[in-house]
Parts: structure tokens; C-alpha cells; sequence
């Protein structure tokens, strides 16, 4: 098929292909003049695929005026969305007028920056390692999510059956010496992300001893499936947690930044939106509008900052790039929170409170995890880590009392220094 109607090739004579499902696969021809559809069709992605092979340009000469001459193509029976088809007599309008979100200039003096994460670790005081391994210590590894051997079968020739491409046949010190250096490269970093080469033997005695005691492996699996990511990642967590957890009085807590971008900014926001949106007051937000998820929570957050004397500046988090990275059920995810607030709370201008505010509804189960990992994960790693001020995190569950739940909080931290 990929030679239909070049010269001196198989198929040079043909002129008219029918077929089936054909011309959803990959096939391309750019001399496809007339398409005629006379299946039906089950999907809208579909009709964009088939009648695609029309669209291929046969010249891509410009003209005299530095453009390309028009092409055409005929197309019969397929029901395409921007093609006219029987039934469809209803006028195109136009949609709504968004509204541009972005960072003002003249309001550089509201800009809030904050640091972006990947992750958390442990600092350890010492350089000597040691693991104690629990129950939650330990990995199985099965072929219930990850099939190790498959049928390959063509509509013509045999069948053939793949496997992992010699895995199995990887030498168990292999195994060790990749997980001790994807523990090393992840968790044992210093502040400044350099590595430190010199605990490389523990963790490898660490990593050997692990798989000996925690790995477990079902029907059909091996140990080699270590060295593929998803099982790596598992692996190498489970014998971090296992360094930390064995001398808690002795760690820690400090954020694994982003290797090339590490601290982001509202100067950066310049977006269109739909959405309904609340018009920011010029000297308390550097971005010109707060964009809603909601018919009233975020105006009335907003309009409650902007009324409030200890709020420097703020700014919705929509499009800011910050995200607070959590585990729920054994999956990563990134939790965006609702408001970043600066606040003066009596240190002086050089010394600003950073209120990561979230405004709740109803209580979830993702909800719950999210909060949890902001205020004891998020939160004491970057205080730690130092160089990005001070940051606090609040829950907000009615809008309308935000005032009094602020400053009770601000009167907390105050008495307790």
C-alpha cells in the first residue's frame, strides 16, 4: 500500500483502493483526491483519520505571491464535525469572550515568589547508615500488572512469542548496584543537589540485604524486574524509609527541589479564560484577575484579603506553576492549592509570613491526604531547608468567617513564637 501509484513501483497502475479499516492505520498518500465512506462509523477520531489521507499536499511549491496553491480533495459519507452533513442546519455562533489573566507590571511590587518541588527526604546527622526493615519493608513482585511474555500474530505468517528481551538473564549484583544509586541520586543529596558518593557502600550493602529479606517474588516473576522504573521507584523508597525510620531522633526533613527550575513567580501568568473572574485590587495582587471554580467561594477569598490590613499581597493559583507533590493510595500526585498570601505578622518587611490558603468544601479522601502533606510534609521541608522565608498553610472552610480564622491563627503563632 505504501507504494500505490509511484512509478516503477508495485501498484503504479492502481488508481481506486477499497478498503477496510485501511485508512485508519498509518498509510499515507498525498495523491488521495476523493474519499467515500460507506461503513459506519463508530468514533468521531475516526472520521478526523480517515478523512485525513485528503489532506496530504501533492506541491509544496509557493507561488509568485510566497504561497501554496490550493488543494482539494472530495469527500463523501463521512460525518466529520466541520463538514456539512445531512441533519446539520444549525448556524456556528460564536463563543464567549474570555477574559486575559496576566501579571501586570506595574504591579511588580506584589510579586510572590515560591520554591518547586519534586519531593521530600530526610537529612540524616551522621554519615553511617543503618536500616530497619518492617512489614512495610516489603515488595512482591507479580506479572498482574506487568505481563513478562506475550503472542505477537500477523493476519498472515506465524506467531511468535516475545519475553523481556534477555532481563531475566541480568546479574543479581546488577540488581543491588542500581537501586543503591537511584537511593543515592534521589534521597542523599546535599542543599546545594550535589550527591555524595561516599555512602554509596552502605547503601549497597543496605540494598543487598534488602532484597535478601523484603523482596518477594510470585509465579512467573523474577528479581530483574527491579531494573525496570516503576519497580525501581518502589524498591528504592521502601529502603530509604527503612535508613530514616531506623534513627528518627537523628533526621531531618528538607524538600528535593527541581533540578532546573526550582523557584517560580506570578510574573509569569499571561493566560485566556472563560471562567467567571474577580478584578484584583492594583496594590494587593501583581496578577489582574482571580479565576473562579466556583459561584462565589473565590470572589468573597479574595475580596476577604484584599480588606484585610496583615495581607501584603496574594494571588489565585491558576497557572502559577505551583504544585505540592503527595501520595495517595501508592500513586503521585500534584495537589494545587487555592491561594498563595503574603502577611505581615510583626517581623518586619524583610521578614514576611508565605500562608499557603486552601479554601475546603466537602470532606474527601484525596482532600484529606493533600492537606495532610501540605502542613507535615511541604510546609517543615522548605522551613528547614531555609532560604525561601517562612511558610505556613491554612484551611479554610467558610469563606465568609475567613477573617477571624486568619487571624486566630496569626495570635497562635505569636504565642507560641
Amino acid at each position: 500500500m505504501n507504494t500505490v501509484g509511484k512509478p516503477n513501483k508495485l501498484g503504479e497502475g492502481l488508481r481506486c483502493v477499497v478498503s477496510v479499516s485501511m485508512l485508519t492505520e498509518g498509510w499515507d498518500a498525498n495523491t488521495v483526491t476523493h474519499i467515500l465512506g460507506v461503513r459506519a462509523f463508530g468514533t468521531q477520531l475516526l472520521c478526523e483519520q480517515v478523512v485525513g489521507r485528503g489532506l496530504r499536499r501533492m506541491s509544496y511549491a509557493p507561488n509568485a505571491a510566497g504561497l501554496f496553491e490550493p488543494e482539494y480533495a472530495e469527500v463523501y459519507g463521512v460525518p466529520f464535525s466541520f463538514i456539512p452533513s445531512a441533519g446539520t442546519n444549525t448556524d456556528p455562533r460564536p463563543g464567549p469572550t474570555p477574559t486575559r489573566v496576566r501579571a501586570l507590571e506595574e504591579r511588580l511590587a506584589c510579586e510572590i515568589t515560591f520554591p518547586r518541588l519534586i519531593g521530600y527526604r530526610y537529612e540524616l546527622a551522621s554519615d553511617r547508615l543503618e536500616a530497619t526493615f518492617t512489614a512495610g519493608s516489603q515488595l512482591a513482585l507479580s506479572t498482574q500488572d506487568l505481563p513478562t511474555r506475550t503472542e505477537m500474530a500477523s493476519i498472515l505468517g506465524e506467531a511468535r512469542i516475545h519475553d523481556l528481551y534477555g532481563l531475566k538473564e541480568r546479574r543479581a549484583a546488577e540488581i543491588d548496584f542500581r537501586l543503591a544509586s537511584r537511593v543515592l541520586e534521589t534521597y542523599f543529596r546535599d542543599d546545594n543537589g550535589g550527591e555524595r558518593p561516599w555512602l554509596f557502600p552502605q547503601l549497597l550493602a543496605i540494598a543487598r540485604r534488602w532484597r535478601a529479606e523484603c523482596l518477594t517474588v510470585k509465579d512467573n516473576a523474577f528479581p530483574q524486574l527491579l531494573l525496570l522504573t516503576q519497580y525501581a521507584n518502589e524498591a528504592a523508597d521502601r529502603i530509604y524509609q527503612a535508613i530514616v525510620s531506623s534513627r528518627p531522633e537523628d533526621r531531618t526533613l528538607k524538600p528535593i527541589l527541581r533540578p532546573y527550575d526550582p523557584i517560580g513567580s506570578t510574573r509569569y501568568v499571561d493566560f485566556d479564560t472563560i471562567r467567571p473572574t474577580y478584578r484584583t485590587r492594583a496594590d494587593k495582587c501583581h496578577i489582574s484577575h482571580v479565576v473562579a471554580d466556583t459561584g462565589s467561594w473565590e470572589q468573597k477569598m479574595a475580596e476577604v484579603l484584599e480588606e484585610m490590613d496583615e495581607v501584603v499581597c496574594y494571588a489565585k493559583n491558576q497557572n502559577l506553576g505551583f504544585t505540592i507533590p503527595y501520595t495517595l493510595d501508592g500513586e503521585e500526585h500534584g495537589y494545587l492549592p487555592d491561594f498563595l498570601v503574603k502577611i505581615n505578622d510583626g517581623r518586619g518587611p524583610d521578614d514576611r509570613l508565605n500562608l499557603i490558603l486552601e479554601v475546603s468544601g466537602e470532606a474527601r479522601k484525596d482532600k484529606a491526604a493533600k492537606v495532610a502533606t501540605a502542613r507535615t510534609l511541604w510546609v517543615p521541608a522548605i522551613n528547614n531547608r531555609g532560604g525561601y522565608g517562612r511558610w505556613a498553610f491554612i484551611e479554610i472552610s467558610d469563606p465568609w468567617d475567613a477573617k477571624n480564622t486568619i487571624r486566630a491563627m496569626l495570635r497562635a503563632r505569636a504565642a507560641g513564637g
